[in-house]
């Protein structure tokens, strides 16, 4: 096994154990990178020399026995909306054409201050406004769309071109792109991770948070991520009580919610027989399943455009009127869209948000966490713009990945999406499970032990060579 190939808890145990050092593992994901990225599409800059000083850093620290944590010397990426000090946030989008960040965002400072290693920033739809990244491949079939808006950060993973990376999730762009590449991804709870120095899409549905190989390399990650900055007004006071899921698969006495409404409307078959699957397996590891309504369905989609639309408008106001050219024709079109929402339409989507919080915490109230499919459907053929259901509804493929994933971002309760298997394509398939807020210790305790008793994953295999697409890569330092 090559030193890329570990999860991020397996490389951190041989980094502290010095079987392992930074220098080898920083420099086997580089070459993984060197070997994948013409087929894939993931990153928009490789910081090569930059991620080899700090790698000969992190081995200085480990010989003196100064380790900083379980991210001490791990290669991870970067969405291209988070600033790091000294490289460009282009958001995908010529409107940032020239930009360097002055100083690192809250995130970048706190993974660097824990001994992350920085391999680059990772493609995204530009300015995170759309449930695809065009500019990167599915790490399972190259022909297919990879997801997003965090699909290069999940296509990274995968391929094992970062030990973890770090995305954005404003209706689902961390859990999408996870879902549809076969990895773990992690919505923390709305204020939980800040957002300072974060481009933003639509600041009261924006999270942050962690694309890992496993649950338990989330585990890992999270707290480096969590905690309050007073330069994010919506940043939380209230830490986490605990961190890590235990080792053991027992779950005993969690009462797991199965929606009977909404999520299981209009999806893919591979997709229901493989999530109540894994839903059986959790009955079996000791979980109690109950039955449950799901509240306000027919107005989570309204209500979330209702909300993102006019927030990103306002955020792009000043560009939008003085460069509109320099944005993708279908960026400017939803942004122009905003600016024509009343704002009475705005006030209604803000209300209908606090009604759907009360009773989704009744909800929750009765069950610990919810259990249900990510994503409607795996990983469509890359520009396939609609998806026909058997009942004859014809949806848009963004409006069909946003749509299981939007009750998280418009709730701002925490969301993680676990692989549960593959379709008959061997597409893979991800199940989301949702709690309670700050409820991320039973989510990862849940997504732990459904790992612990699934078989064992290997990195996604990359067929084939030669540049696909017109992605290209820029090598900063």
């Amino acid at each position: 096994m090559q030193p890329h190939e570990l999860s991020l808890a397996a490389a951190a145990d041989a980094i502290r154990a010095r079987r392992l050092s930074p220098v080898e593992l920083v420099d086997s994901v580089l070459d993984r990178i060197e070997q994948v990225e013409p087929q894939l599409g993931a990153y928009v800059t490789v910081t090569t020399e930059r991620a080899r000083r700090s790698a000969r850093a992190a081995e200085r620290e480990a010989v003196a026995g100064q380790f900083r944590g379980p991210l001490h010397g791990i290669p991870m990426g970067m969405k291209d909306l988070i600033d790091v000090a000294g490289l460009a946030t282009t958001a995908s989008s010529r409107v940032r054409s020239g930009h360097h960040a002055d100083e690192d965002s809250t995130v970048a400072a706190r993974l660097a201050a824990a001994g992350a290693v920085l391999v680059g920033k990772t493609h995204t739809h530009e300015f995170a406004y759309g449930l695809t990244t065009p500019q990167t491949h599915n790490a399972r079939d190259r022909s297919r769309t990879a997801g997003g808006s965090s699909g290069g950060s999940a296509v990274a993973v995968a391929a094992g071109a970062a030990g973890f990376a770090l995305g954005t999730d404003t209706g689902g762009s961390i859990r999408v792109p996870a879902a549809l590449n076969g990895i773990v991804g992690l919505k923390p709870t709305y204020g939980l991770v800040p957002r300072h120095g974060v481009t933003a899409l639509s600041w009261s549905l924006d999270h942050v948070g962690p694309l890992t190989r496993t649950v338990e390399d989330a585990a890992l990650v999270l707290p480096t991520l969590a905690g309050p900055d007073p330069r994010d007004p919506a940043s939380l006071a209230t830490p986490l009580a605990e961190h890590l899921p235990p080792s053991g698969t027992d779950l005993t006495g969690l009462r797991v919610g199965v929606p009977r409404n909404y999520f299981f409307d209009r999806i893919d078959p591979d997709v229901e027989a493989a999530v109540r699957s894994a839903v059986d397996q959790l009955e079996a590891l000791g979980a109690r399943l109950v039955e449950v309504e799901i509240p306000m369905a027919r107005y989570i989609q309204a209500t979330h455009w209702g909300l993102m639309v006019p927030e990103a408008t306002a955020y792009h106001e000043q560009t939008l009127r003085t460069v509109p050219d320099h944005y993708g024709d279908d960026v400017r079109i939803l942004l122009e869209a905003g600016a024509l929402m009343p704002a009475g339409d705005y006030l209604r989507a803000q209300r209908a948000r606090t009604l759907m919080r009360q009773e989704w915490g009744r909800l929750l109230a009765e069950v610990d966490v919810i259990a249900a499919p990510t994503v409607p459907m795996t990983a469509v053929p890359a520009g396939q713009e609609t998806v026909a259901w058997p009942d004859g509804t014809v949806e848009g493929v963004s409006d069909a990945y946003v749509r299981l994933c939007a009750p998280a971002n418009v709730t701002g309760l925490p969301s993680l999406s676990i692989p549960v298997g593959h379709d008959r394509a061997g597409m893979p398939i991800g199940m989301q499970l949702l709690a309670r807020p700050l409820g991320e210790p039973l989510l990862l305790r849940a997504g732990h032990a459904y790992e612990q008793s699934a078989p064992a994953r290997a990195l996604t295999p990359v067929a084939g060579c030669g540049r696909v697409g017109e992605a290209s890569v820029s090598r900063a330092r």
